[in-house]
């Protein structure tokens, strides 16, 4: 086609690039001969962020409720209820199950209805659109590729657009890209030159020109296309276009009234919705652990259904022990084939004992997510007055994530640091210059002189100065405000008056470009493609700007090409010191890299500068080979980088400049509290090596006695990596091992701290695939350096790299819980990596914290938000999670029990409203409270001390121990309800008129127990009690029996029977009912009670041995337990008692103090108090074993 003639002809060797669209502006068709018009169709600028629509919420929403294994399980016992004949009404199972989806899908349409609302306020925003040469206003969403927008001040761009022409003379315009990116400062874009002149409605109207681009993709900074202006019906004109002529979908513009602009990609394919994709669903060490155990009370259900099907066969095998006649089975189903009976009835006995799988846990907890996120938002203590913002919770199902964090890494400038940027020196030629400080802009107070250290230059020094001062005014990419107002915030304002404000996407720029000010060359503007400075004479001089050749994360420098008033090309650099010095030539080499690194060692961020005169020549050759890279639209980038390659060669030092980010207000505490806390604190970091580390010794990470490990390239060089790494390997091994012995024998006074140093260059050697079979494999060798060193610093990082470190620590045998944690987009690929990732609002931008789990204001917020929030988040789900499971066992278990009394008739122990009502309002409440509210230590405390919550790590709530510990503790309280009730009545008449107990009587005992018991179980485990906790728990006990009362006390019409009419009354009436009632609950408690004690006071965790201290006086009654004397012995470190540090009680008074804190949960009800007091008595006198001289009386 004649397309792709057109391709051929403008763009030799590039015909196979067919993944391209064709634009044409305004609509018209391109002059007859020139090429094919093909209309093309692309979507409208419709933007759906929603879910659902109106028509497929019910059956989409149903579809993914039911993926979940829980709910389908359910559907599925629902459904056999429904078709067979089964012991339980339909009504059991369906109930809780509709209440859970119901529940859920109100959640889930309520925050899609909030979607659709977003969506419709942005798609029916105004736009004006150009046409026959006239503004036309119309709805964003009927925006089309093609059209002509006309954008003003302020405003917000309504989809990808590319730059024709603005109100400013030199083409450009200044844009915001907060809403994308988060970066607040000012970028400049670019019209094309051969259209930046169209300025008017009509001007624009008669453009004739198509474009061709790449189709749409997500990478915000990456843009391939050219556009073919027709003038006069001639050749077209091919201009190349890039990112700086690309403006995106909500991008505002800014410092310029107006521009015009062509669409060039709508709705849901513009970069910004392609960005929307959502990331991985990251799941908790908690949800898996709630899965495996659900896999397991399944094969228990299974299990029981068996049993009892298998035994039914075998009772009835007796001809006199044929089916009950009250089951009612007719004729034709006593003839059935046996295995489809016995089929029949193993599914009837996984109906009547399915609620030992508890479907309301999962509501349970997504609500306790839900609303425990927000006292993270709520917490004032994470607010930080200078942004005006607090934490941020972008996704609540991490929340018990943050208590089990064993690996932190973390990004060093804007996180550790705080991105603000302060000129400190330059050094030229050796000669070291220091102005006072100038922060960002800003020039602090009391600089009013400057200050020269060491001797001045002499006169061809003098040049080479200047020539310093001139490169950092010109090499940048900074924009000059002159107004006092910078987006209505007053800026600028100096000794009363207004002065420019330079405005820049890198705070280090306009550090530099504030520090040259300061030393005499002031950066006026940038006008009509002329630069203009002014030097220490006041006079003014003009560069003509050639061509910028933009910073990039590979090349770590930029350059910029212009040409002096004098007709001389100059080609200036800054950059890095280890991309700038291998293309010097000559220049005082030594004398600025020695000045580099000691600045570097100091923690400052040092940028090189050099320069090379060019002959017309050589800029027309250079023009050359920048345009033909320009153009390409295959492997731009690549060649591009090619080209920038070739040019910036042969450079001339000139010197070197030093900026200061200041280490964030409590970093060095945070990192301190994390190792503490048992956790390994990673540094990932772009910056070089001797600046990183500097940081890593103010911040803590480092200290002083730490032996450095260096993994770099610079030792890699000196030595092969093979031999690096076993060195490595044997140094951390032999000692690691010789602590651990003379740790134990307590002699080790020599245990060296190791910190580890690896470079990106080095660490792609490290992950590189074997090549030389299992000898080339280094990934366990450098895993196992990196397991015994306390820190590891990765310098030069490129942004994959860091999630590739990530990756590879979440991978290794230990599978440890990960937090990444950055403030900039080139964090972004390691928060998605972790298992939690927070982003900090920093200044490099708020996508790190649009992309996060969690976002905060500062890093010194992450110490309270894993320390408190996350130990207490932890804890209360995995209470949830057992209880949860618990409270099951005793519901059905004696149900299980009742079979063996019944012939295996399947005959229900429980009435329906109890089955139904149980995990639903019962039991709900209480533990829905617990889970939100619990404090099982103040925290203050957990602040002061991060060493608890290493009694947390690795999930140790909910191993495998402690959940045979709940199921088995669930076993013993649902024998003790079931055989408890079976022997107290048997042969026995209770009522005065001599009748029995029928079976629902005996049943609703049992069910009056477990409810009681369940519940007290729950007040045993509080430690943080508040008058809500009060109302739940007594209000659920009080609820369940006011709904007895009223359930069997009223004869309700829409019930076919009544089993349970006066049932609880009657059981009520019986005195005996009442102390079976009192005494099994007691009798099912003392073991846990008695196992509490006994842990706390002989085998304590670090948990338990704070909780000693009593949070009220000690009645007159209990005074002698304060009384004991208290022998101490030495703690391990890192261990407190009580905020008491090297010591704990271990005499009578510690027993009493342990006894206490399980006491004082006792305390809240009454009936257990009688039993404690001799159990406690009971422990002291075994401790002691006989009386000891001064202690309490009663000894």
């Amino acid at each position: 086609c004649t397309c792709a003639m057109c391709f051929t002809l403008i763009c030799a060797g590039e015909e196979n690039w067919v993944d391209s669209r064709t634009v044409y502006i305004g609509h018209k068709e391109p002059p007859p001969g020139a090429e094919a018009y093909i209309p093309q169709r692309f979507p409208d600028n419709r933007i759906v962020s929603s879910k659902y629509t109106f028509w497929n919420f019910v059956p989409k929403n149903l579809f993914e409720q039911f993926r979940r294994i829980a709910n389908f399980y359910f559907l599925i016992i629902f459904l056999v209820q429904l078709i067979i004949d089964t012991p339980t009404s339909p009504i059991t199972s369906g109930l809780p199950l509709f209440f859970v989806i119901t529940v859920t899908a109100i959640k889930q349409g309520y925050e899609d209805w909030l979607r659709h609302k977003a969506d419709n306020s942005i798609n029916q925003c105004p736009v004006h659109i150009i046409q026959h040469g006239k503004v036309v206003r119309k709805q964003s969403r009927k925006l089309r590729v093609g059209d002509v927008v006309r954008v003003k001040e302020d405003e917000t761009f309504p989809c990808d657009l590319i730059l024709l022409s603005s109100s400013r003379d030199d083409g450009t315009c200044f844009v915001t890209t907060a809403s994308l990116d988060g970066e607040s400062s000012h970028k400049t874009y670019y019209a094309v030159q051969d259209t930046k002149a169209f300025n008017t409605e009509e001007e624009v109207d008669t453009l004739h020109a198509t474009i061709e681009c790449e189709q749409p993709q997500p990478d915000l900074y990456k843009f391939v296309g050219r556009i073919n202006i027709y003038l006069d019906r001639d050749e077209p004109i091919a201009r190349p276009l890039g990112s700086e002529n690309l403006l995106l979908r909500g991008a505002t513009l800014k410092n310029t009234e107006c521009i015009y602009a062509v669409a060039i990609y709508t709705g849901m394919e513009t970069k910004m919705a392609l960005n929307y994709q959502s990331k991985s669903q990251k799941r908790s060490a908690v949800e898996k652990s709630m899965n495996a155990y659900l896999i397991v009370y399944l094969c228990i259900l299974i299990s029981k259904a068996l049993i009892n099907t298998v035994l039914k066969y075998v009772w009835q095998a007796d001809p006199n022990r044929d089916e009950p006649w009250y089951n009612e089975k007719t004729e034709t189903e006593r003839q059935r084939h046996i295995l489809i009976r016995a089929f029949t009835d193993f599914l009837a006995f996984m109906v009547l004992f399915n609620y030992i799988i508890p479907v309301s846990m999962y509501v349970t907890v997504e609500m306790q997510k839900f609303l425990g996120s927000y006292f993270i938002t709520w917490d004032d203590e994470m607010f930080d007055e200078e942004l005006g913002e607090g934490a941020l919770v972008n996704t609540s199902d991490l929340n018990e994530e943050l208590g089990q964090v064993e690996y932190v890494f973390t990004d060093k400038t804007g996180t550790l640091t705080e991105n603000n940027m302060e000129f400190i020196e330059c050094c030229v030629d050796g000669h070291v210059y220091v102005p006072h400080a100038i922060c960002n802009g800003q020039i602090m107070p009391g600089a009013a002189s400057m200050d020269m250290i060491d001797s001045s230059p002499g006169p061809g020094g003098r040049e080479h100065e200047e020539l310093f001062f001139r490169a950092l005014c010109l090499c940048h990419t900074v924009q000059v405000k002159e107004e006092e107002t910078v987006d209505g915030i007053k800026r600028g304002i100096h000794q009363g008056k207004a002065t420019s404000v330079y405005i820049s996407s890198s705070p280090d720029e306009v550090a530099l470009v504030e520090g040259m000010k300061r030393l005499g060359f002031t950066y006026l503007r940038l006008k009509d493609s002329h630069m203009e400075i002014q030097n220490r004479d006041d006079e003014i001089e003009r560069f003509e700007l050639l061509e910028v050749l933009n910073f990039d994360s590979v090349r770590r420098r930029m350059s910029v090409i212009v040409k002096s008033s004098t007709g001389e090309y100059y080609l200036f650099c800054k950059g890095a010191d280890s991309a700038v010095f291998p293309r010097v030539i000559s220049g005082k080499v030594e004398q600025v890299r020695a000045r580099v690194e000691h600045n570097a060692v100091e923690g400052l961020r040092t940028l090189c500068v050099a320069y090379k005169k060019l002959s017309p020549a050589e800029y027309e050759e250079v023009c050359h080979q920048l345009s033909s890279a320009k153009l390409a639209l295959q492997d731009r980038e690549k060649k591009l980088a090619e080209a920038y390659d070739s040019i910036e060669r042969d450079f001339i030092l000139l010197g070197a400049t030093a900026v200061e980010d200041r280490l964030q207000d409590k970093a060095a505490d945070t990192i301190e509290s994390l190792h503490k806390a048992g956790m390994k604190v990673w540094v990932l970091t772009g910056d070089k090596m001797e600046t990183a580390a500097a940081t890593c010794y103010a911040s803590k990470l480092f200290r002083r006695n730490t032996q450095i490990l260096e993994l770099t390239t610079k030792r890699t060089e000196e030595q092969n990596l093979h031999d690096v790494l076993f060195d490595l390997s044997r140094t951390v091994l032999r000692q690691h091992g010789s602590m651990t012995r003379e740790t134990l024998s307590g002699l080790s006074n020599e245990y060296h701290d190791y910190g580890l140093i690896i470079d990106g260059a080095t660490l792609s050697a490290v992950l590189k695939p074997s090549q030389e079979g299992s000898g080339g494999n280094y990934k366990e060798i450098f895993l196992e350096i990196c397991r015994n060193c306390s820190a590891v610093l990765c310098c030069r990082m490129a942004p994959l790299q860091k999630a590739q470190i990530v990756k590879l620590i979440k991978a290794s045998k230990e599978h440890p819980i990960t937090l990444a944690i950055g403030d900039g987009a080139n964090d972004v690929s390691m928060i998605l990596e972790a298992h939690v990732g927070i982003g900090i609002m920093g200044k490099e931008g708020r996508q790190a914290a649009r992309n996060s789990d969690y976002a905060i204001p500062k890093f010194k917020h992450l110490k309270k938000m894993l320390l408190v929030h996350g130990h207490y988040y932890y804890i209360r789900i995995s209470e949830l999670v057992q209880y949860f499971f618990y409270k099951n066992v005793c519901f059905i278990f004696p149900q299980f029990l009742y079979q063996f009394f019944c012939g295996f008739s399947q005959q229900p122990l429980y009435d329906t409203a109890y089955l139904t009502l149980y995990n639903i309002s019962f039991t709900s409440l209480p533990i829905l409270l617990y889970s939100l509210m619990e404090q099982h230590i103040n925290m203050d405390i957990l602040k002061r001390d991060p060493s608890l919550y290493r009694d947390i790590a690795k999930n140790s709530l909910l191993r495998w121990p402690i959940f045979i510990y709940w199921t088995f503790l669930g076993v013993f309280d649902a024998v003790v309800f079931f055989f408890g009730a079976f022997f107290l009545f048997d042969n026995t008449t209770f009522t005065s008129n001599g009748q029995m107990f029928g079976n629902w009587t005996f049943g609703t005992l049992v069910f009056t127990v477990l409810v009681f018991t369940v519940t007290l179980k729950l007040a045993l485990d509080t430690h943080y009690w508040t008058w809500i906790n009060h109302f739940v728990i007594w209000g659920s006990l009080l609820f369940y029996i006011i709904f007895s009362l009223l359930w069997g006390g009223i004869i309700w019409p829409f019930l076919n029977y009544q089993r349970m009419y006066y049932v609880f009354m009657q059981m009520l009436s019986s005195g005996p009912a009442w102390l079976s009632i009192i005494l099994l609950v007691v009798v099912s408690l003392l073991p846990d009670v008695v196992k509490k004690v006994l842990c706390r006071a002989l085998w304590p965790t670090t948990t338990e041995r704070i909780q000693v201290s009593p949070p009220w006086p000690l009645p007159q009654a209990f005074s002698w337990l304060a009384r004991v004397p208290q022998p101490t012995q030495p703690l391990p470190a890192g261990r407190l008692d009580g905020g008491v540090g090297g010591s704990t009680p271990t005499g009578c008074g510690s027993i009493g103090h342990h006894c206490f804190s399980v006491l004082h949960s006792i305390m809240a009800f009454f009936p257990l108090n009688f039993m404690m007091w001799p159990l406690m008595r009971l422990l002291v006198r075994m401790k002691h074993g006989k009386a000891s001289p001064g202690c309490c009386p009663d000894c």
